[in-house]
Parts: structure tokens; sequence; C-alpha cells
């Protein structure tokens, strides 16, 4: 973001979204006039139009109105802050594409443009698109400054940098969209993922809180179940995590809060609750790849392995996020094919290294691999660097704890292992984590609590860590009797004898005397 556009640079390449990658073809531009897509080009714009589309009732007589096209529908879910479908939000694409070769210097065009760029980058996983966003919305800058107003560039940088893991930059632009219109609710996204994104819980929490009062809705019951969640209070996430999937109005907004109810389900160790979820997710969008990648894990936990090992190829070829590279690798390791896991592992490496080349930060990723199945110290390397950059959420702490430990350096890992638990955060791999470090320790008491809360929170955590927890449990055995041997029974104070049971009854005299009127 350093370097300055030119003052008149030739527009971008930026070709549609590869084809494949969504289930249904890009549709041509709607035909509008100059005064219709001039006047829309904001987001802002896009509340007028579907405000009218739902708000104005039909007068008796008249013909309704037809049904929103797909940039209409990709123009309206920017302006609820609701997700787009993919296939919306690759005409949405397609349409700005067309509009901002004919009108370079609409600024608003170009900060849609590049917005939606961010988006589909981070929803097809193909960090080109992110380049293609970076540069779109300088060439909105530099039409219109964001001091000049132009703040729906600076909320799309927010995005941006969010989307990189870069959540310093993200709060920052966050922070200053939010000085300038402190009354917009379009800042608010970018901040709580920023705040999550640093281990800033706090701030997430009142952000989110700002945001439900700003906006409101379904974006903001999804949000509020995040900052439940995060809290550990799963009930009330839960909750408000149905009332969105009920509220829910377009496919898209359904299925992302069917997703996140299989994620509650999952981190509650329902597996099979959680594959219902997902598979409804699926059904609202066929193409809800996340929903697929979270069923896969579900059918791994429930011994459905085949059909666990088909999701994961799906994701993986359509949707190659290194998360979801490394799961399908350990998931090839735990059924002792050390062969296809290694192919996996391989993949990974490569997926890292164009990330890195693409300004892209997935050095949590690399670090679980390495610490778990590489090199030790290159995962503490690549944690107290994100530490030391101020990314502290409850993953770091948890990453930075484990390779610490993987490391043999056990004393200085407890730290960070507890903290991962402080926000409330209830993660059976981070339970888990704290529990073997603690054992390392012979904090035998401590780590047998932990353990039990891990494997009692998801018994299926992990294909290889879950067996692993059970083993370490079974190795601690059951406490002794009486408690851990350190607490010993107190031995009975002796009796007074004649005269200091005197001297005692003669200083409870004094004390009355003194405090009587």
């Amino acid at each position: 973001m350093d370097a300055k556009p030119q003052q008149n640079p030739e527009p971008p390449a930026s070709p549609l979204p590869p084809e494949g990658a969504t289930a249904v073809s890009p549709p041509p531009p709607p035909m509008r006039t100059t005064l219709r897509r001039a006047a829309f080009g904001a987001v802002a714009a896009a509340v007028l139009v579907a405000g009218a589309l739902v708000a104005v009732p039909e007068e008796a007589g008249k013909v309704a109105p037809p049904a929103p096209g797909p940039v209409a529908r990709a123009e309206a879910a920017a302006a609820a802050g609701a997700p787009a479908s993919l296939s919306d939000l690759t005409a949405l694409i397609g349409d700005r594409q067309k509009w901002v070769e004919s009108h370079p210097s609409d600024a608003p065009a170009w900060a849609v443009l590049g917005s939606a760029y961010a988006e589909w980058g981070s929803r097809s996983a193909d960090a080109s698109y992110f380049t293609r966003a970076e540069q779109a919305l300088q060439r909105s800058l530099a039409a219109q400054p964001g001091e000049r107003g132009n703040t729906a560039a600076w909320v799309g940088l927010g995005a941006l940098a969010n989307a990189r893991h870069d959540y310093v930059a993200g709060k920052k632009w966050g922070e200053t969209v939010r000085t300038r219109a402190p009354k917009s609710w379009t800042a608010y996204p970018v901040l709580i993922d920023a705040y999550n994104g640093l281990g800033e819980y706090e701030a997430a929490g009142k952000a989110t809180e700002t945001f439900g009062t700003l906006r409101g809705g379904v974006p903001a019951l999804g949000r509020t179940s995040q900052m439940y969640r995060n809290q550990g209070w799963r009930e009330d996430a839960l909750a408000t995590a149905q009332e969105a999937a009920d509220h829910a109005k377009t496919p898209a907004e359904k299925a992302a809060a069917l997703h996140r109810l299989g994620d509650l389900a999952w981190e509650r160790g329902e597996a099979a609750e959680a594959l219902a979820q997902y598979e409804g997710a699926l059904r609202t969008d066929r193409g809800h790849l996340v929903s697929r990648a979270g069923r896969a894990r579900a059918l791994a936990a429930l011994d459905r392995t085949d059909e666990a090992l088909a999701d994961y190829r799906t994701v993986t070829a359509k949707l190659p996020r290194p998360e979801y590279v490394l799961e399908l690798g350990e998931l090839y390791e735990s059924l002792g094919l050390d062969g296809d896991a290694r192919t996996q592992y391989a993949e990974l490496a490569e997926l890292l290294d164009r990330a890195k080349a693409a300004g892209v930060n997935e050095s949590l990723t690399e670090a679980r691999y390495e610490a778990d199945h590489g090199d030790p110290e290159v995962a503490v390397e690549l944690m107290e660097a994100e530490w030391s950059s101020l990314r502290r959420s409850a993953a770091v702490a948890d990453a930075l704890g484990w390779a610490l430990h993987r490391a043999g350096r056990s004393e200085e890992a407890v730290q960070y292992a507890e903290r991962s638990l402080e926000s409330g955060v209830r993660d059976a791999s981070y339970a888990y984590h704290l529990g073997v470090i603690q054992s390392a320790l012979g904090q035998d008491g401590p780590a047998r609590a932990r353990l039990e809360e891990a494997v009692r929170t998801n018994p299926d955590f992990s294909p290889l860590a879950a067996p692993s927890a059970e083993e370490a449990l079974e190795s601690l055995g059951e406490p002794g009797p009486g408690g851990p041997p350190q607490i010993r029974p107190r031995t009975p104070a002796p009796e007074p004898g004649p005269e200091k049971a005197g001297a005692a009854a003669e200083a409870a005299a004094v004390v009355v005397t003194a405090a009587a009127p």
C-alpha cells in the first residue's frame, strides 16, 4: 500500500473469476442509464435501491416491479453488510469492470470493484485478487482521496488488510473511518475482525455492540453470536446464531448462519448436530465450500471416513486454504496413509510460499504444521514474531505455547497456553495443549483437569491429537485417595494448657471491655 498509483494509469487487468469457480456463470451486464450508474456508484446508494424494493408496497392495479437481478442483489447485500452469493458477486465484478473502462475517474465504482475483488479473493482462496483489489482501491483514492469523503475506499483497504491477516493495518483503516464518520456502520465489521485477530476482545465486543445499534439485522446477530462464543457464553452464542438463521432473507445469508450453527455444534463435541447444520447450509447453497469443509470434519469424527476424504478432496481442489490442506494431511496420517499425508504437506508448503509472495500472512497455519510435523524452532520463531507485532489472539497464544513446548521449552510455554484460555474461548485443542504442557512440568493435578476438559468439550477435536489426549489422560492415572500427594490433612492444634487458657480468657475480657461503651 506504500506505492502511490499513477495519476492516469491504464485500468488494471481484471478478468472475471475463473470459469468453474461458481456453479453459475456470470450474466451479461444489465442495461442501465449513465445517470443511474453515476448516481449509484457508492455502496450507500444500494440502501435506497434495496429499501425501495422492500419497503414500497404494490399499488392496486399496478404491475409488480421485476425481481432484482444478480448485480442488484450483490449491491443490496453489500449495503446490508451481508454476504452475496458467489454468482452475484461475479456479476457485480463484471458490471463494475465494464463501467470503469469507460468511466476511469468514478471513485465510488472503483471502491466497489476493489471491495468485491477483496471479497472474492478471500472466499476463493485466490490471493491474486488481493493485488487487483489494492490496485482498484488505490485508483479510487487517486480519483477522490479519503480525506475528501471517499471513506468507502478506506473501508475496502481495511477489509483487504484483514483478508491478508494484517490486522494491525485493518485496525488502522477501521479506526480512521470511525473517527471521520462515527455514525456510519461500515467501519465496524472491519474493526471487529481486526480486534479479534489481534486478541483485543474487549474492543471487539464494544465494536460489535455499536454495530448492532447502528446496523442491526441478521449481520449484527451473526457478529453478536461470535462475540458470545469468544467470551465462552455458549448458550447465548447458540441462541443468537439460531435467531440469525431464523431471520435470514437470502440463500447466502442463510447458508452463513447455518454454517455458524455447525461450527458451534462442532466446538461442543456434537458431531452429528454439526453435520446436520453443515448439510443444511449446503442444501441452501451447494457452493458453500466452507460448509463442505465443516462436513468433512464432522464425517471424520463419525467414522464415515470415505465420505470425509471425498469432501476434503473437493474442498482442497476448489478452495485451497492452507488450514484445509493441513487437516486433510493429518486425517491421512491418522489413517496410516503416510504417503498421502506427505503429498498434502508438500502441497501445504507450496500454498504457504504462494501466500507469502502475495503478501498474505499464513504464519499461524505454518506454525501449527511446523510444531507437529516439521521444525518446532521454526514454529517458535514465527509465533514470537506475531506476538511481538501485537497479534495476540487466543489462537496465537495457543500456537506459541505449543511450539515452545515442542521445542523443549515447557516452562516458557505454560504462560502462553494459559493465556489462550483466558478470553473464555472453549477450544478442546487449547485445553489439550495446556494439559500436556502441565504434565511435562510435573503438574499432574492441573494437567489431568485440562485433559479431561479437552475430551469432554470435544472428544473428536482432531484425528491425531484427540487420541493423544486420551492416551495422556490414561498415563496420568486416577488421582490418589485423599487428593494430590502435596495436600495433607491439617494436624489439629493442641488444646491449650490451663495457663494458656487463662491468658486467652483474660485477653478476650480486655477486648470486650474495650469495646463496651
